[in-house]
């Protein structure tokens, strides 16, 4: 707890919670779901399972996927997957990173819109970062710490607000000088101030989609 906000903290992630009833899940708004990473992916799985949390990964990984005993694999490719429902319908993502020192980090964050294509164009326009590879069943962005990937949905997407994901939020470097590059791009920032008992300041857009975005300087150096 910081400043009387409740967080959890990991490698390259502050996630906030608020006691709010949310009036949806991230399924069906522009968030679709989070993703995190795990050294070891069958013994996250369990832990999930062992605290009564419904694993979805049958569900929600769709071929080439092939799944047994709630865990996803690839044929050729040494990478195994899983998905869990969390409270009030927020899907996760676990993805197997072997290598990986800490229990659990971020790992990605995963969007859906009509227009994938397009989400991924804004974000590489207002963010930066570099495209990834084509040729797979979605579209990202590789930045500092985090990829954002872009889901084809079938139809259109509810905004953010509100949700269990209420909206996702990006440390940023030099933050008035970025709030000035996005209003010269027609994106106009809104509740722009400085949040003294955090030591940051903030501010808010919000994508072509509805996904409300946190911009802020300073929250990095909560410990």
């Amino acid at each position: 707890t910081v400043a009387g906000r409740q967080m959890v903290k990991s490698p390259n992630l502050l996630l906030f919670l608020r006691h709010q009833k949310p009036t949806g899940g991230s399924k069906g708004s522009s968030v679709d779901h989070l993703g995190f990473s795990v050294p070891d992916l069958r013994v996250a799985v369990d832990k999930i399972k062992a605290n009564g949390y419904r694993m979805v990964t049958k569900e929600e990984a769709a071929a080439p996927w092939v799944v047994v005993d709630d865990l996803g694999t690839q044929p050729g490719r040494d990478i195994r997957i899983a998905f869990a429902m969390g409270p009030d319908d927020l899907k996760v993502e676990i993805v197997e990173a072997k290598a990986q020192a800490a229990p659990v980090a971020l790992h990605h964050v995963h969007f859906a819109g009509p227009d994938n294509k397009a989400m991924q164009e804004w974000y590489l326009k207002v963010f930066g970062g570099k495209p990834g590879p084509t040729g797979g069943t979605f579209q990202s962005v590789a930045l500092p710490g985090v990829a954002l990937n872009f889901n084809q949905a079938p139809a259109a997407v509810a905004a953010t607000q509100g949700r269990v994901v209420d909206h996702v939020g990006f440390e940023i470097d030099r933050l008035p000088e970025f709030l000035k590059k996005v209003e010269a791009m027609g994106i106009k920032p809104v509740n722009v101030r400085d949040v003294p008992d955090l030591g940051a300041s903030i501010a808010f857009i919000t994508d072509p989609w509805g996904t409300y975005i946190e911009l802020t300087e300073g929250l990095d150096k909560i410990q």
